[in-house]
């Protein structure tokens, strides 16, 4: 007879064996976000000063005629918050793929949460 911790032992490695990369590496994302102390993106609310942890999806540079930005998408599992530096064209370890926490308060732009300037930490390459 199954004890309870075998049963649970093989649904999860049927979910690992089912699930998509994707899925997987979300999963991943909220549990080292999680031991980083960070608040998950998606609990976070406009106006609330917060710390993040995950990775780098995206990091663009939009040249604007009054005010240059970089901006970059941060995706921690649970969901993206875009950070933006205003008048930086680049910042030394800002790359897609890059870990890192960062602090700073939420806004909303375009229905997108947003952090303005945050104060970031690049972790360790994995």
């Amino acid at each position: 007879m199954a004890t309870a911790q075998s049963r649970v032992s093989v649904r999860r490695l049927l979910r690992r064996l089912t699930a998509s990369e994707a899925e997987i590496e979300a999963q991943e994302l909220r549990k080292e976000s999680a031991e980083a102390g960070g608040k998950p993106a998606g609990q976070c609310c406009r106006g609330e000063v917060v710390s993040i942890s995950g990775r780098l999806r995206t990091v663009v540079y939009t040249p604007r005629t009054n005010l240059p930005t970089l901006e970059a998408d941060l995706y921690d599992g649970t969901d993206v918050v875009t950070l933006v530096w205003l008048g930086r064209r680049h910042i030394a370890g800002i790359e897609p793929g890059r870990q890192l926490i960062v602090r700073g308060r939420v806004a909303v732009r375009d229905d997108r949460k947003v952090i303005y300037n945050p104060y970031y930490e690049l972790e360790p390459a994995r």
